[in-house]
């Protein structure tokens, strides 16, 4: 569903969403430089607090070097099952004012409120009751960016939160509103660092032609950042530089793709371990696809190897699945043709090409084994009919309560959940 994009734009985005989730479970923590990530050497930061943030400590940091920067850092693991919970009732409280609300994340949405106003106010003041709602239901903080458009919005709500500073943290106005007319006056002192698709290669380029702000870059012909940068890319700071973003809304998201990935403590060689990995990841993604509805078409597999080299491989199948011995089949014979001798650092499984379950084809010996009066174990529907058994246990006695075999080790059962080692191993 896409919207006129003349309306005026929200960007509500939680303030250390992780962290302060975690804050309301320990709220002696308070006040204390928090990370939530892993805490071993291959960890990364998922989401700091203000306070850790003071001294530069920032999200996709490696830990170690966090660590350097504050010795005294607090790590939590973190629930990522706990923080999805709380993000689908924030994102209500969004609706409940406007239907037209686009998830960028589990702590980020835009939402078009050009239609509201009669009912709710001006975008401001939806802007300020949203906040003050989160917070009486969540008692959870977020800043807002109110503009003439997405790119706008976003860069208005990141200069509405707090502040991070090496006496405490400072609190944004929590607000931000770029008025039509007041878009250059916005932009223009603003880093050109701060635009969409400056990253570190196009800032250097730019920084050739002398330009630091976004008012240096309005001054460059598009034709010298098109030759420089490319058509695209240039072309598209061009328009960035005058606040020219012409996208929708768009509240019909559809999932691209479910996987898992972890990195892990020690790199792995056995090939016993290895396949015990690749069994907890598949089981984890196949339940994912059903609790979706989904099933997929694209298998990929994710390895990087101790030098860091990266390889992704992927195999299409003819029709959609959602069971996990199908998955693990495909995924085995991916792996099997990478050279893991050296050790992997981390492994991932991933299913794409994702579609309604409920209207997947039935193959031609699916309806061979429902005709037949001996549903064996090895066939697709007593598979599915097994999968579905385990669906009900663990809704019943939770997720922990049954797993493939493999997965059992030396601690215990050891399934694979959302977000689990996502930030990489505490050891």
């Amino acid at each position: 569903m896409r919207v006129n994009p003349t309306t005026p734009i929200l960007h509500v985005d939680m303030d250390a969403f992780f962290v302060s989730v975690e804050l309301l479970q320990r709220p002696e923590l308070r006040g204390l430089p928090v990370v939530v990530g892993g805490e071993g050497d291959r960890g990364v930061v998922a989401a700091a607090s203000y306070e850790a943030r003071s001294y530069g400590v920032k999200s996709a940091m490696p830990s170690s070097r966090a660590r350097r920067l504050c010795p005294d850092l607090v790590f939590l693991r973190g629930d990522h099952r706990l923080y999805s919970e709380i993000s689908l009732r924030v994102m209500e409280v969004f609706r409940c004012y406007t239907p037209l609300v686009e998830p960028l994340s589990l702590d980020e949405a835009f939402l078009d409120v050009g239609g509201v106003e009669r009912l709710y106010g001006k975008p401001e003041v939806v802007a300020a009751s949203i906040r003050s709602e989160v917070m009486a239901s969540e008692s959870l903080p977020c800043s807002v960016g109110v503009a003439p458009n997405k790119f706008l919005a976003k860069l208005a709500s990141s200069r509405a939160k707090p502040v991070a500073d090496p006496s405490g943290p400072k609190d944004g106005p929590g607000v931000l509103v770029v008025p039509g007319d007041g878009v250059q006056d916005f932009l223009d002192p603003l880093p050109v660092s701060a635009i969409w698709g400056v990253g570190p290669r196009t800032l250097d380029r730019l920084q050739r032609f002398g330009v630091e702000t976004v008012a240096d870059l309005r001054k460059v012909p598009e034709a010298t950042l098109v030759t420089s940068l490319g058509r695209a890319a240039g072309q598209q700071l061009w328009r960035l530089a005058r606040g020219i973003d012409d996208r929708h809304v768009e509240v019909d998201r559809e999932t691209k793709t479910i996987g898992h990935e972890e990195t892990f403590s020690q790199d792995l060689a056995d090939p016993d371990e290895l396949h015990r990995q690749l069994v907890r990841m598949v089981d984890g993604v196949a339940r994912r696809l059903r609790e979706a509805g989904l099933a997929g078409r694209t298998v990929t597999i994710k390895v990087r190897a101790p030098d860091f080299t990266t390889l992704v491989r992927s195999t299409t199948l003819p029709d959609a699945v959602d069971l996990p011995l199908e998955i693990l089949r495909e995924a085995e014979n991916l792996l099997s043709a990478v050279d893991t001798t050296s050790g992997i650092r981390l492994l991932g499984v991933t299913m794409g090409g994702l579609r309604d379950a409920s209207v997947r084809q039935l193959r031609l010996d699916e309806v061979r084994t429902s005709l037949s009066s001996d549903l064996g174990d090895t066939s697709l529907v007593g598979r599915a009919a097994a999968e579905e058994a385990v669906d009900q246990i663990r809704d019943r006695f939770g997720s922990r309560a049954i797993a493939p075999a493999t997965t059992v080790g030396e601690d215990g059962l050891r399934i694979k959940e959302r977000g689990d080692s996502q930030w990489g191993p505490d050891v």
